[in-house]
């Protein structure tokens, strides 16, 4: 299974009808997804930086229209990677996948519809997120974002090393 985001390549097929793209097979990259989610987000968005304290999710993040720049951060206390930021730009037709242990989140540079596929339920009791703007992860952004109350008080990273043992 893949550790670390990435980038997944994907067949398309095209003729005179238009196209068809295989978004996901199974093999052992993946784990087994569970649940789906659709997303759309206004230009200037920005969601994230998400994950579950304990029933986490790896995800297959699909851009069905749009553009934007995704964010996974290591989250996992025994990695040599821990808290490295992997920045990707997104736009129609990419395939993103999220393992277990990152805190996801992204900002839309235009209107931007996704699917999301889960590997496990949501548990709005494990929701919980890192702060994009905490310095210690220099992720700049420009000033005018939309941003949701419940993003606006996700914690700072202190807080995650405080509060969160392991993931």
């Amino acid at each position: 299974m893949l550790k670390y985001p990435k980038l997944i390549n994907i067949n398309s097929h095209n003729d005179k009808r238009g196209s068809l793209r295989e978004i996901y097979k199974k093999n052992n990259l993946f784990p087994k997804f569970v649940f789906a989610l659709s997303v759309y987000s206004k230009k200037n968005a920005f969601r994230g930086l998400h994950f579950q304290k304990k029933k986490q999710q790896s995800k297959l993040v699909i851009v069905i229209d749009g553009k934007l720049i995704d964010y996974c951060v290591d989250l996992r206390k025994k990695s040599k990677n821990y808290l490295k930021v992997y920045k990707f730009k997104l736009n129609k037709n990419s395939i993103l996948f999220v393992p277990k242990g990152f805190a996801h989140g992204y900002f839309a540079v235009e209107k931007t519809k996704m699917i999301y596929l889960l590997s496990d339920f949501r548990s709005k009791k494990d929701e919980c997120g890192i702060d994009f703007r905490d310095k210690k992860l220099r992720i700049k952004l420009k000033k005018n974002i939309l941003l949701s109350k419940k993003d606006l008080s996700n914690m700072t990273v202190s807080e995650f090393e405080n509060k969160i043992k392991t993931l």
